[in-house]
């Protein structure tokens, strides 16, 4: 999915979600496929689905 929807689900802006990209190298341990046409294409997640995982871990 875009980074605009993305951001929508985890209730931040798109420029939140690339800035920490840009300087952690991820957003929520989580990492987005690189297009060639430099856009960027994130998992289908959702923030519940990382609380699940967060929890059985």
């Amino acid at each position: 999915m875009p980074t605009h929807e993305f951001a929508a689900r985890f209730g931040v802006k798109g420029d939140t979600v690339r800035r920490n990209l840009c300087v952690k190298g991820h957003f929520l341990g989580l990492k987005p496929l690189k297009l060639g046409n430099g856009r960027l294409l994130w998992p289908a997640t959702t923030p519940e689905d990382l609380a699940i995982d967060r929890k059985v871990a």
